[in-house]
């Protein structure tokens, strides 16, 4: 398999996953920009939709979208349990969970990436200082969403979360302290660091 990503972003959740898995991959930086690969490639012919991740298959299927991408690894690894057995009601937890993380989350910080007008962005960060409060309670007294299981939507959630580092969002995280802690535990994670230090948001 390869992974296309690009530093930083939501690919840094399927990063994560495959580091998780133990499984064997190749990797490829995108420039989300200019929208050329490290090795010069155009980007757009393995992905039209221009965004990451992109995990391609070793048939060669390419696979889109950070719930699909995650969801796919985890199931090539069941012993992992990086998601729940498919048709358990603890699988749609997690669906329920990756959804909530792109819609509600992900989507708001663009705002901020696409540079909008400020109302926009005030609006944006009230409406995720509403969605930071719902997950507090949520993970209240919990290690991640799911319990005590880290799964494949504590991977996108670590994801988008980390983008309140970023000071164009100028969001700040200690307002929620639960989620600083979360932030914190996932951080810790060997498979997470690792993950982080191979798209070279941190070193080694």
């Amino acid at each position: 398999m390869k992974l296309y990503y690009s530093t930083g972003s939501c690919s840094l959740a399927a990063d994560i996953a495959l580091h998780e898995s133990g499984l064997k991959f190749d990797r490829e930086k995108v420039d989300l920009q200019t929208k050329i690969t490290e090795t010069g490639a155009n980007y757009r012919e393995v992905n039209p939709k221009g965004s990451v991740p992109v995990l391609v298959l070793d048939d060669g299927q390419v696979l889109t979208e950070v719930a699909a991408v995650t969801q796919y690894i985890a199931d090539q690894v069941p012993d992992k349990k990086l998601a729940p057995r498919a048709g358990t009601i603890e699988r749609y937890r997690v669906m329920e969970w990756l959804s909530f993380v792109g819609a509600e989350l992900h989507k708001s910080f663009g705002a901020f990436f696409a540079k909008a007008p400020d109302a926009w962005q005030d609006k944006m960060r009230q409406a995720l200082g509403t969605r930071f409060d719902f997950l507090s309670k949520k993970l209240e007294g919990k290690q991640y969403l799911m319990g005590d299981t880290f799964t494949v939507a504590d991977a996108y959630l670590f994801a988008v979360i980390r983008w309140t580092d970023l000071e164009m969002t100028k969001i700040d995280l200690s307002k929620w302290p639960v989620l600083v802690e979360f932030k914190k535990r996932v951080e810790a994670r060997p498979a997470v660091h690792a993950a982080m230090v191979a798209q070279g948001i941190i070193k080694s």
